[in-house]
C-alpha cells in the first residue's frame, strides 16, 4: 500500500481529472463503434439477399438499418469529435513529442470518416431513387471505408502498445522516422483483427437482440424472424473465431508487453508453474486473496507447458509496472471478457445446433432470453477489452518511453473536473436523444406496418423500397406543393 501511496503523492494534481475525462467519452464513444464499424456490412448482407431472393422483407429491413445507421453516425460524429481535440488538450506531451511519428494513423481515421459520411448520404438517398442494383453497387465500399477508420485508431494505439519506426535523438526526440513501420507494429495484426471481429460480434447480437425481444413479446411474423436470423447467424458464426484471435492476442501480449500480461493475470514474481486465477486480487505485497486458483494453469496458458517462465511485476522497478490496484482492475476486465465471450460461444453453440440439426430456429424462451442479453454483453465484453489494454499499460503512454504523468496536461485540476462535468451533462442529453429518436422510429414503423395492413389487407412487409413511390389519393394534395414524388405516404424510411 505504501508504494501505491507514494506513486499517486508524486502524480501531478491534472492526471486524475484527466484520466477520469478521457475514460468517460471513451467508454461513452466505444458504445457507438460497434454500429459504425459493423452495421453497414450486416445491411448489405441483408440488402443483398432482398435483391438475390426478391425479398421485400429484407429490403424493407436494410432500408430501415440504414436509417439507424445514418443516426448513430451522426451521434458518433459528435463523440469522436470529443475525443480527437482530448488527445491534444489533455495529453500535449505526447502529441507534442510523438505525434509526427503515429499520427499518420489520426490522419488516415479521418479521411475514413469522411468518405464514411459521404458513402452514407449516397446510399441513404439511393432508395427509390437508383436502380436497385446500381443502389446496391454503390453501398459495397462502406464496410470497407469503416474498416479503414479502424485500421487508422488501432495503428495509432497498437503503436503506443509497441512504439517503432523511429530513432531518438540527443535530445529525446524521435526523429527518422519510417512511417510504415510505424503503422505496422508487433501488436497491429493481433489488435486490429481482435477488434474487427468483436465489433461485428457486437454489432450482430446488438441488431438480433432487438428482433428476440420482439420474438420473446410475442411478435413472431417472417419481419421479425429475418430480422433476427441474419445478423445473429453472423454473430454466431465469427464467436469461435474471435475466441481464437483473443487467444492470439494474448500470446502477442505475453511476448512483446510482459509486464502488461503479469498484470493481467496477477504474476507477481517471475516463475514456472504459475498458477492462474479467475478473478481474485493482488495486494501490494504480492499475495493474492480470492478468486479461483488453477495450478500451473497460466504457464501452460502462456506456452503450453507448465515449465514455460511468466515474467513478473516485480521483474522491473515499481514506478515503471501497474500498481496493485490497477493490475486487478485489468485482471478483473480481462476475465470478465473471458467469462462473456465464454457464454457467447454456448449461446452460438445452441443456435448452430439447432440450425444444423433441425433446420429451425430454437424454439426454448431461454435461448431468446439470452439472445436478447447478448448484444449489451458484449458491449461490456468490448469494454473491459479496452480497459484491459489501457489499464494494463499503466504508467506508460507510450510503452517504455513516456509515462502519462509526462504527457498530461498543465491546465488546472479544477478546470479539468468542471470540464468533466459538462461533458457528462451534455452526453446524458446527447445519448438520451438518440434514444427518444430511434424509439420515434421504431413507432413510426410499427404504426406504418399496421396501416398499410389495414388498408391492404396484406403483409406490412410486402411493399418494397425500390420504384414508383406511393401516389397522393385525388383531393389530398401533398405538403409543399409538390406533385407526388416526394416521400412514401407509408411513413417508412
Amino acid at each position: 500500500m505504501h508504494t501505491t501511496v507514494t506513486l499517486l503523492a508524486d502524480a501531478p494534481a491534472q492526471l486524475l481529472p484527466a484520466r477520469q475525462l478521457m475514460a468517460f467519452t471513451l467508454a461513452t464513444h466505444i458504445i457507438l463503434v460497434p454500429l459504425g464499424v459493423a452495421l453497414p456490412l450486416i445491411t448489405l448482407v441483408m440488402h443483398h439477399r432482398g435483391l438475390r431472393r426478391n425479398d421485400p422483407v429484407a429490403l424493407l429491413l436494410a432500408r430501415r438499418w440504414s436509417a439507424v445507421m445514418a443516426v448513430q453516425f451522426a451521434v458518433g460524429v459528435v463523440t469522436g469529435t470529443v475525443l480527437s481535440f482530448e488527445f491534444g488538450l489533455l495529453w500535449p506531451g505526447l502529441m507534442g513529442t510523438w505525434g509526427g511519428v503515429f499520427g499518420i494513423g489520426f490522419g488516415v481515421e479521418a479521411w475514413a470518416f469522411f468518405l464514411e459520411a459521404v458513402l452514407i448520404a449516397i446510399y441513404l438517398y439511393g432508395w427509390r431513387r437508383l436502380k436497385p442494383r446500381t443502389h446496391f453497387l454503390l453501398g459495397l465500399p462502406l464496410p470497407a471505408a469503416a474498416l479503414l477508420g479502424a485500421f487508422g485508431i488501432l495503428a495509432a494505439n497498437s503503436w503506443m502498445n509497441t512504439p517503432q519506426g523511429f530513432t531518438l535523438g540527443a535530445d529525446g526526440k524521435p526523429e527518422d522516422v519510417h512511417i510504415w513501420s510505424a503503422i505496422f507494429t508487433p501488436m497491429f495484426g493481433p489488435q486490429y483483427w481482435h477488434f474487427v471481429v468483436a465489433m461485428l460480434i457486437t454489432a450482430g447480437y446488438t441488431v438480433a437482440g432487438v428482433y428476440a425481444v420482439g420474438w420473446l413479446r410475442g411478435r413472431r411474423d417472417r419481419y421479425h424472424r429475418l430480422g433476427f436470423t441474419v445478423p445473429f447467424t453472423l454473430a454466431a458464426v465469427f464467436t469461435p473465431v474471435q475466441f481464437v484471435l483473443g487467444d492470439s492476442i494474448a500470446r502477442s501480449v505475453f511476448h512483446k508487453q510482459p509486464v502488461k500480461f503479469a498484470a493481467t493475470e496477477l504474476v507477481w514474481r517471475t516463475d514456472t508453474h504459475v498458477p492462474e486465477y479467475i478473478f481474485g486480487r493482488l495486494h501490494p505485497d504480492g499475495s493474492i486473496s480470492g478468486g479461483i486458483k488453477i495450478p500451473q494453469f497460466d504457464s501452460i496458458l502462456a506456452g503450453f507447458t507448465p515449465g514455460t517462465k511468466v515474467t513478473g511485476l516485480t521483474s522491473v522497478p515499481a514506478d515503471d509496472r501497474p500498481t496493485a490496484t490497477q493490475a486487478t482492475i485489468a485482471h478483473w476486465a480481462f476475465d470478465l471478457m473471458v467469462v462473456i465471450g465464454s457464454l457467447l460461444i454456448l449461446l452460438a453453440l445452441w443456435y448452430g445446433w439447432c440450425r444444423l440439426r433441425r433446420r429451425r430456429l430454437p424454439t426454448s424462451p431461454w435461448f431468446f432470453r439470452g439472445a436478447a442479453c447478448a448484444g449489451v454483453a458484449s458491449v461490456i465484453a468490448v469494454e473491459c477489452g479496452w480497459i484491459t489494454a489501457e489499464v494494463g499499460r499503466q504508467p506508460w503512454i507510450v510503452y517504455g518511453h513516456m509515462r502519462i504523468a509526462e504527457a498530461v496536461t498543465p491546465t488546472r485540476s479544477t478546470s479539468l473536473w468542471i470540464m468533466l462535468g459538462l461533458v457528462i451533462v451534455v452526453y446524458v442529453f446527447i445519448f438520451g436523444s438518440l434514444l427518444a429518436v430511434l424509439l420515434k422510429m421504431r413507432t413510426g414503423w410499427r404504426l406504418a406496418d399496421a396501416r398499410r395492413a389495414g388498408e391492404r389487407t396484406e403483409e406490412p412487409e410486402a411493399d418494397t423500397p425500390y420504384g414508383p413511390r406511393s401516389r397522393v389519393p385525388a383531393g389530398d394534395p401533398p405538403s409543399g406543393g409538390g406533385t407526388g414524388a416526394g416521400p412514401a405516404e407509408d411513413g417508412r424510411p
